[in-house]
């Protein structure tokens, strides 16, 4: 019987579609559920759906059980097989503010920052120096446990739990498994059974590639890039009507693969589109500024409502959602084999990446755990891109491990788009400030 440790359980929703999916897979139905979290009233919350669920689909069969609180979390860990981590360090506000609100007053601005850019790269350090506590406690009451990391930025996260203990861990993101499907039919309006469609994704988190997309053995690049460009061509003429993607398509014009995350992340990971000098590209390719803190105020409003659907109602129910982790965590209990995309550490697996980097990697999974599978080399042009994040992930990460200030610089100074806007002072300083007023979460660093 396993037992799963959720932490970060206060994020309700995701614990419904993780935990919830464990109740529907016949190897899963009798877990044992920690709920960890550092917020009693969400965690309460969290404790009281499952419960729910547990009673409407699962006739009671797990024992769910709540922790809060740092000094308690030893033992939501304790023994278990699986640990899922969705943490928010910091929260909406004061600290997801200030990735944004800082930048600004230096000129910069952002849509997303939980990735790269200056926002993510604290939001690296402030998740990255909690992480490597739990990674600890890990290692002293449930070493053979696997860590399934939600929590962004994923590389960065991801990879301090790899390069700085023991844990066995995976990093998992929903851009791959919507990838092929995404730009078919919502986007293109190809109108394509995907049962007939066979596609190929490796290279980096939120900057994976579409290397390969076939129906029935046929490239579909062609005709995909042809109706591509028209239809940025159209939306980029003054007054015509915009849609949410451009980006995307525009960087699959330019460097010839689709990628997997989409153009609200896309526009602030290149140095190409939010700039001082071209204003008008902000329209012209639609690009929403300041997307990730109006998502956290409409998720914090909508989750009042949500919460009485969720909390209050008992006919609760769940439909098996598409998210990877009950699929881990099955084949792992049955030794059936099933396959995921995974950041895991490179290790040759991209033969033209760094091997200490963290890649994103169709995995096979099984008793054995979770194991990459070769890609080979990428296509030049993409790998110098991923580069330019790995170039930032691995100066945070070694920021993180050594508590090296001057990684932290340099990682900014690295930054594709920071760098494109900022001087090396301007930098530097504003560096410095997020070190000071987020001190409260963060290590001494030398």
């Amino acid at each position: 019987m396993a037992k799963i440790t959720f932490v970060g359980a206060g994020s309700t929703v995701f614990v419904k579609n993780i935990i919830g999916d464990s109740m529907c897979v016949d190897s899963l139905k009798d877990s044992d559920i920690a709920l960890y979290d550092i917020d009693a009233t969400r965690l309460e919350e969290s404790r009281l759906m499952l419960n729910t669920l547990n009673d409407n689909i699962n006739e009671g069969r797990m024992k769910i059980k709540g922790y809060l609180g740092v000094e308690n979390r030893k033992d939501a860990l304790r023994g278990a097989s699986y640990v899922v981590n969705a943490i928010q360090v910091g929260g909406y506000e004061p600290c997801t503010v200030w990735d944004f609100e800082i930048p600004k007053k230096y000129g910069l601005r952002q849509t997303i920052a939980d990735t790269l850019g200056i926002g993510g790269i604290f939001r690296g350090l402030r998740t990255a120096n909690v992480m490597l506590d739990v990674a600890k406690d890990i290692e002293d009451v449930c070493p053979n446990a696997l860590l399934l990391n939600y929590t962004n930025p994923m590389s960065i996260v991801t990879g301090s739990v790899l390069h700085g203990s023991d844990v066995k861990a995976v990093g998992l993101c929903h851009s791959v498994q919507g990838c092929a499907n995404g730009l078919l039919n919502d986007i293109l309006k190809m109108e394509k059974d995907m049962s007939n469609v066979q596609w190929k994704v490796a290279g980096i988190n939120h900057m994976g590639w579409l290397l390969e997309v076939t129906e029935n053995g046929n490239d579909l690049y062609p005709e995909i890039k042809k109706i591509a460009a028209a239809k940025v061509a159209e939306a980029r003429k003054e007054g015509a009507e915009k849609f949410g993607d451009m980006i995307r398509l525009d960087m699959m014009r330019n460097f010839g693969y689709y990628i997997t995350e989409s153009s609200e992340h896309a526009a602030e990971y290149y140095p190409y589109w939010i700039k001082s000098q071209y204003p008008e590209l902000i329209e012209e390719f639609n690009i929403p500024l300041d997307e990730y803190p109006r998502r956290c105020i409409d998720q914090i409003e909508g989750w009042k409502k949500q919460a009485k659907e969720f909390i209050g109602n008992p006919e609760l129910k769940h439909n098996r959602s598409g998210e990877y982790g009950s699929i881990i965590m099955d084949a792992m209990e049955t030794d059936v084999p099933a396959r995921i995309g995974g950041n895991v550490i490179n290790n040759g697996v991209i033969t033209n990446l760094p091997k200490d980097a963290i890649v994103e990697v169709a995995c096979m999974v099984d008793k054995n755990g979770v194991q990459p599978t070769y890609v080979g080399d990428l296509p030049l042009q993409l790998a110098a891109l991923n580069r330019t994040h790995i170039n930032v992930h691995s100066l945070v990460i070694d920021a993180a491990l050594n508590l090296k200030k001057d990684s932290i610089y340099q990682a900014a100074f690295l930054d594709p788009h920071t760098s494109a806007e900022l001087s090396l002072d301007k930098i530097r300083e504003m560096c410095d400030e997020f070190l000071e007023v987020e001190k409260e979460w963060l290590p001494e660093y030398k």
